[in-house]
């Protein structure tokens, strides 16, 4: 089951590959007072999530001017994320995390336990270490980064945000 929206989020503390290479622990408690953007991919050395990771890595810096941190994760080993790195995906800018227990990803609700990898969650958490945004779909068809900057905003708004809304935008006003 999904984690829902507006209480907790799972927490979690895993092994990842760091952006220069080496491999780290990194826990949501670390995150405090940040906004996350905590999001699961299928499957290393697959056709989809190469495009996605590569699109997060891309658009870093966006995220960076909203204050948010990218992790990025998967039942993979950390070593399977150094070798995809070094190879055809290449350098990334935030940190890949390896669950292979499967746990966090059945925390977070997207584990497809007969399958032993995860479905494409994206996850918003606020500096409370809330969860604000959930998603979850189908492995053929990949998220659009610009729509999760998008939420993200309207998120850090603390407004109501009609439909379509972009940043710079007129909200509603406070709900």
């Amino acid at each position: 089951m999904m984690p829902r929206i507006g209480k907790p989020a799972p927490a979690f503390s895993l092994e990842g590959l760091a952006p220069d290479g080496s491999f780290k622990t990194y826990s949501l408690a670390d995150y405090k007072g940040k906004w996350v953007v905590f999001f699961f991919y299928p499957l290393d050395f697959t056709f989809v999530c190469p495009t996605e990771i590569q699109a997060f890595s891309s658009q870093l810096d966006e995220f960076t001017k909203l204050g948010a941190e990218v992790l990025g994760c998967s039942t993979d080993s950390c070593f399977s994320h150094k070798a995809w790195t070094e190879g055809k995906l290449g350098v990334l800018r935030y940190p890949l995390l390896s669950d292979l227990a499967r746990a966090v990803s059945a925390s977070y609700g997207v584990l497809i336990p007969e399958k032993g990898h995860t479905l494409r969650g994206t996850f918003i958490i606020d500096p409370e270490g809330n969860l604000r945004y959930a998603l979850a779909h189908d492995n053929n068809v990949g998220r659009s980064v610009p729509e999760i900057l998008r939420a993200l905003s309207a998120l850090q708004t603390g407004e109501l945000c009609p439909v379509n809304w972009k940043p710079g935008e007129a909200t509603l006003g406070k709900g």
